[in-house]
């Protein structure tokens, strides 16, 4: 009867689902979750979780020379995963912040910086309520993280990003495109097979759906985790916030931040591994 009653809910689910109703996110700061993520950044044979080592000394170069001038500063990389972008930096010489979700990764970076001698702190928290200190002269979100948040949060986000910050402070967002959040929600509906994957580290099927709400311009990922031995169904879902160019550039104003520039990825030049994806640079009066 309850293996029945946890089909059923995939059966007589809601579509379009409620955006956010289902879970904010995939749950990133589950310890075992969060540890096999971890294993998803530090593979250097995809761009899904991470982006993968010679990528990432493109960008950390272009951030250091165009939005840092190669000074000294002070950093906070909000949603920082495992590190990869302030190791980096720290060895230029800056001195970093670090806040993200997942357990796993804050515990691998704070061990990195460490045996490295590197002037970076890490904390573990939830950027939308975390506690981000003031004084700094750059805030970066990237990775597309900026659109899972509700239109509220977003705003609320931002003008706790200008209060951290610096007057003449930079913020960096590298944020998904309208388009490219519309076409993951229009995506199709697929099933696999897995002895061990991020969902479960047992046997077991994932069904996958992504839905398109139109009235809320969001994309939800749905992922049902059914355990082969037993049957049990587990349910996650994510969604995404689609925005208009010109929004962005509104949310921004709003917070307080101005000499909005628009580039096309966090090299400076169009990389078509990540076309969904673009980078705005905005400062604070």
């Amino acid at each position: 009867m309850e293996k029945q009653m946890e089909l059923k809910r995939i059966v007589h689910r809601q579509i379009p689902p409620i955006p956010w109703a289902e879970g904010e996110k995939i749950p990133w700061d589950d310890p075992e979750f969060s540890e096999r993520m971890l294993r998803e950044h530090l593979s250097q044979d995809h761009d899904m979780a991470s982006r993968r080592q010679n990528m990432i000394d493109l960008h950390v170069s272009w951030i250091n020379e165009v939005c840092l001038h190669g000074h000294a500063s002070r950093i906070l990389d909000l949603a920082c995963g495992p590190g990869f972008y302030l190791q980096r930096l720290a060895r230029l010489g800056h001195k970093c912040l670090g806040i993200d979700f997942s357990p796993a990764s804050v515990l691998y970076a704070t061990s990195q910086a460490a045996s490295a001698d590197l002037r970076i702190e890490y904390c573990l928290g939830d950027i939308r309520v975390a506690d981000f200190g003031e004084g700094f002269d750059l805030v970066m979100l990237v990775f597309g993280e900026f659109n899972v948040f509700t239109r509220d949060d977003a705003r609320q986000l931002l003008r706790r990003i200008h209060d951290a910050l610096i007057p003449g402070g930079r913020i960096i967002l590298e944020l998904q495109t309208y388009d490219a959040v519309k076409k993951a929600g229009e995506g199709a509906a697929s099933w696999h097979t897995e002895n061990a994957g991020l969902f479960s580290p047992a046997p077991h099927i994932c069904l996958e759906e992504h839905i398109w709400h139109a009235d809320f311009h969001t994309a939800t990922s749905r992922y049902f985790i059914i355990d082969v031995m037993t049957g049990a169904v587990d349910r996650y879902a994510s969604t995404t916030q689609a925005y208009a160019d010109d929004e962005f550039d509104q949310l921004l104003a709003a917070a307080g931040f101005h000499e909005i520039q628009r580039f096309p990825s966090l090299a400076g030049t169009l990389d078509h591994r990540h076309d969904g994806l673009f980078v705005l640079k905005a400062q604070r009066a």
